[in-house]
């Protein structure tokens, strides 16, 4: 306890303050006392909050119901008033330091009977809070008060009202979280909806912490990202739970919400048994004789306590002019109870983290590590605004290189053809050997961004593309511009993870996640479009080898905005890189991406199609075995069991061999200059305007599903507007568009969210394998359609297109069962 301030109120309702309890997450915390002489905590939410309508609702309908909770193991609710200027909330005030103080910085672990008497009356109270109708959200070692008698369960019910003020309110202003790292649920944790199993979960790692004193998935020892990700993705080390209690801890913190048992399941298994349990009487004794000590001195204090004297503060609440400053403050009347008069202060924000005076953190704060020096950055901090503005750029740059330096040669064919005196097995030499090296080099480019860092990788990548660019560019002869082209595609399977993984890391702010997103998915979606604008008049202006030249120009000045980023970390001292996961899936990718070149060449299954297609199989399968086995996957750990995860990765593949015909299309159907530009707007916009701003209200599903009908349905109208003038078949155009960008952005963010930044890379690498075999997919299914834009005239070509656009679309809402997600990893949890 501390001793009243000059700004804190005298008294709070019908109940006289003495003395400060702690900084909590509803506000102030205050020992009170009624005029009966009962002892109670009250508690005063801040005053931010007091102006959300919304709260106010929420907060009136929660205290009514957190009224009702009964049972013995909890702080009972007394009387609130969700109507003062300030609203409060006073509850049975419990004498006993709480479960994180007890364990963390007194006696330590508790001893097995301890242990198993407490998951017995937590199970019980929460069984009272549910049978309210109510879910606690936030069970954590600080809202576990212990006394003699038993443990005592606090703060339920009131932090569902503080939940309603999300997204860009009030509760992402403060930083507050509903939950505590280290005591989510993988529920809470991807942002889905909540019912009582995530309390269960709670309440697993909460013994876990009594029996061990250690936090789950090392929420004191990693980035809250990388936190989190653990929560939602890997299984709970028990080392140290007593054996009798570890199966049913395990069970409780199932990942699945479905398999752990109820409270009354927990409390029916954990009854003592006097025949068996060394408790003889566990009212008194269910804690070891020092820590009842303890509680007893407690119990002594709080009957010396004598508040001490302090001067009144001035009304500021108040206009100036009521205030007569020769004249004392008014002393009030302890006798008149004014349960409508808002005190005299302005609550102070929420600590974010800390222990409260004397008990440890205070009811409702939220565990989260402090920095180790007020001065050092925290490890997981975000950049700020300019930083990230300027990876962003250097990522989409990064981007667009690697996007305009392939159209120049898909739009070159014919003049590099002549010029270079290649055949026609040299030109498909020359296309076959950027994606086989693109492809199969795909998830090692991820891996090794992470374990050697996004700057190093990027500055490299820009290097070597830029002078394979100058190579070719001044080659003589077939061999060397085709080895050119080969680094070319060993440099891009690194710079596209690379520049991605810039993106998605350069923020834990939503709002700014969803706006990179947004526009990093409109360099991806428009690069084709304006690189045919660019690179086909540039081509026909002067030379091929000129847009060689000056893709090489690009990368060195992208290479040199790099170097002006700060260092990233890399992924660990203890991180290895795991060989046999990299020639599995570079043979895997290798044998697809032949496959489907020799099908498109060949017209026909023939031995080397096939053996191919077979070979691709058995090794992408045992690469995705491997991935569930090895100790340093290429993958994050569990990558595909997020939802919505696999589902995604299959629609990019389907997805990937419709989009691939947009461009062409409209080059096609609609004049190429007005057509292009009218496309590239319309991309931008549905990604900037449209869908990053739906991204947290709109499940990706309907956006993914929705764009990608709009694109089915914006080829349909080219085809019946075609050889009409521009205004007839803008429409078209336009819808294509703005399909494209509403499609981009939700995938990015599902492949992308719970992933920790060290992990960044791989999940990037392994989005840019599917889009790649859909490339692929597309290029020889399609008939070579894509090739050429005027054989997409025959209507029966976007018929094909279209097919697989809607095929996309069905896969999407089917299997991408992810929410909206707000941050790295889902969840809208920031430190």
């Amino acid at each position: 306890m501390e001793q009243l301030t000059a700004e804190d109120p005298a008294r709070i309702g019908p109940y006289r303050l003495i003395a400060r309890l702690g900084a909590g997450g509803m506000g102030l915390v205050y020992l009170g006392r009624s005029e009966a002489g009962r002892t109670v905590a009250v508690k005063v939410v801040q005053a931010e909050c007091a102006g959300h309508p919304e709260f106010r609702r929420r907060f009136a309908r929660e205290v009514a119901a957190a009224r009702r909770v009964g049972g013995s193991w909890t702080a009972a609710v007394l009387d609130a008033d969700p109507e003062a200027a300030v609203p409060w909330v006073a509850t049975q005030y419990v004498p006993g330091p709480d479960l994180h103080t007890v364990v963390a910085r007194d006696f330590g672990p508790l001893p097995e009977h301890s242990v198993h008497t407490l998951a017995n009356r937590l199970a019980l109270a929460l069984g009272a809070v549910h049978g309210a109708g109510l879910i606690h959200r936030d069970l954590k070692p600080s809202n576990v008060l212990v006394t003699v008698d038993g443990p005592r369960v606090i703060d339920f019910g009131i932090a569902r009202a503080m939940d309603s003020l999300g997204g860009d309110s009030l509760h992402t202003r403060t930083g507050m979280l509903i939950g505590s790292p280290g005591f989510m649920s993988p529920e809470q944790v991807r942002g889905l909806a909540l019912t009582p199993a995530s309390d269960v979960f709670c309440l697993g790692a909460v013994l876990v912490y009594a029996a061990t004193g250690r936090y789950l998935f090392g929420a004191r020892d990693t980035g809250l990202n990388v936190h989190l990700f653990r929560v939602a993705e890997e299984e709970a080390d028990l080392t140290g739970v007593p054996q009798r209690l570890v199966e049913l801890v395990g069970a409780c913190l199932h990942k699945d919400p479905a398999r752990r048992p109820s409270p009354a399941e927990v409390a029916a298994r954990t009854e003592p048994d006097p025949a068996t349990d060394p408790v003889t009487d566990p009212v008194t004794e269910w804690l070891p004789g020092p820590v009842l000590a303890q509680l007893g001195r407690h119990a002594a204090r709080l009957l010396d306590y004598t508040p001490a004297q302090r001067a009144e503060a001035p009304d500021r609440t108040r206009a100036p002019a009521a205030v007569t400053p020769a004249a004392p403050p008014p002393v009030p009347d302890p006798r008149a109870p004014s349960p409508h008069t808002p005190p005299a202060y302005a609550p102070t924000l929420p600590v974010p983290a800390g222990p409260s005076p004397g008990f440890g953190p205070a009811p409702g704060a939220v565990d989260v590590p402090a920095p180790a020096a007020p001065t050092a950055p925290a490890r997981d901090q975000a950049p700020p605004p300019a930083g990230r503005r300027r990876s962003l750029v250097v990522a989409a740059v990064t981007q667009l290189v690697v996007v305009l330096d392939d159209v120049m040669f898909r739009s070159a064919g014919p003049w590099i053809q002549a010029d270079a005196h290649l055949s026609s097995d040299g030109m498909y030499q020359l296309f076959g050997v950027y994606l086989l090296a693109l492809g199969g080099l795909l998830p090692l480019g991820g891996r090794v961004v992470d374990l050697v860092g996004r700057r190093r990788v990027m500055v490299v990548a820009l290097a070597a593309f830029a002078a394979a660019a100058v190579v070719g560019g001044s080659s003589e002869g077939p061999p060397v511009l085709i080895c050119a082209r080969a680094a070319q595609g060993a440099a891009a399977a690194f710079l596209l993870p690379a520049s991605l993984a810039l993106v998605v890391t350069g923020s834990t702010d939503p709002t700014a996640r969803r706006r990179a997103l947004g526009v990093y998915a409109a360099v991806v979606g428009s690069g084709s479009g304006l690189g045919v604008l660019l690179m086909v008049r540039l081509i026909a202006d002067l030379h091929w080898r000129v847009g060689l030249y000056a893709a090489a120009l690009i990368a060195v000045i992208a290479a040199g905005a790099v170097l002006g980023l700060p260092a990233d970390r890399a992924g660990g001292s203890g991180a290895r890189l795991d060989v046999p996961g990299v020639l599995l899936s570079a043979g895997g990718l290798v044998a697809f991406t032949f496959a489907f070149g020799e099908l498109s060449r060949r017209h026909g299954f023939e031995p080397p199609v096939t053996v191919s297609l077979a070979l691709s199989v058995i090794l992408l399968a045992a690469f995705l075995v491997r991935q569930a086995r090895t100790a340093d996957p290429l993958l994050p750990p569990h990558f595909f069991r997020t939802p919505g995860r696999t589902g995604c990765l299959i629609t990019s593949v389907l997805a990937g061999a419709g989009l691939l015909a947009v461009v062409p299309a409209v080059s096609s159907y609609a004049a190429p200059g007005p057509g292009l530009l009218s496309l590239v707007v319309a991309v931008a916009i549905g990604s900037t305007q449209v869908s990053a701003r739906l991204l947290d209200r709109v499940a990706p599903r309907v956006l993914i599903a929705g764009g990608l009908t709009a694109v089915a349905l914006g080829l349909f109208l080219l085809v019946v507007t075609r050889d009409a003038g521009v205004g007839q078949v803008l429409p078209g155009v336009l819808l294509a568009g703005l399909g494209v960008g509403g499609v981009l952005v939700p995938v990015l963010a599902v492949m992308t969210a719970a992933v920790p930044e060290e992990r960044s890379g791989a999940a990037s690498g392994a989005l840019a394998a599917g889009q790649h075999m859909g490339v692929v997919l597309g290029t020889v299914l399609l008939g070579g359609f894509v090739q050429s834009a005027d054989r997409l005239r025959a209507p029966i070509a976007v018929v094909w297109v279209c097919g697989f656009l809607l095929l996309a679309a069905l896969v999407a809402g089917l299997t991408i069962r992810a929410k909206a997600p707000g941050a790295p990893g889902g969840a809208a949890v920031r430190p």
